[in-house]
C-alpha cells in the first residue's frame, strides 16, 4: 500500500485501502464522517454570518443522509466491502 506520493504543488495521501468486514467498514466509515459533522458544528458555533451557518447546516444533513443510505447498503450485503480512501490535495 502506498501511503504518501508528492509532486511539485500536490500531495496524495492513502488513508485506508482493502477489504473489511461489513461491520468494520462502517465504523470506520461513521467514524470519518462524524469527525467531518463535528468540524461543522464546531465551525457553526464561531459563524459569524447566517449564510455560513445555514450552508454548514446543509453539509452535515447531508452528511447524515450519506451515512443513513451507506448504512443500509452495507447491512443488506454479507460479503466484505472493499474501501478506497485517498485525500488529494493540490
Amino acid at each position: 500500500m502506498k501511503t504518501l506520493s508528492k509532486s511539485k504543488n500536490a500531495m496524495n495521501i492513502q488513508l485506508i485501502e482493502g477489504e473489511f468486514k461489513s461491520n468494520d467498514a462502517l465504523d470506520l466509515i461513521t467514524q470519518m464522517i462524524q469527525i467531518k459533522i463535528k468540524f461543522h458544528e464546531n465551525k457553526i458555533g464561531k459563524s459569524e454570518t447566517e449564510e455560513d451557518i445555514k450552508g454548514r447546516e446543509a453539509k452535515i444533513k447531508r452528511l447524515q443522509n450519506d451515512l443513513f443510505e451507506l448504512r443500509n447498503m452495507i447491512n443488506s450485503t454479507s460479503k466484505g466491502v472493499k474501501l478506497n480512501t485517498i485525500i488529494n490535495i493540490g
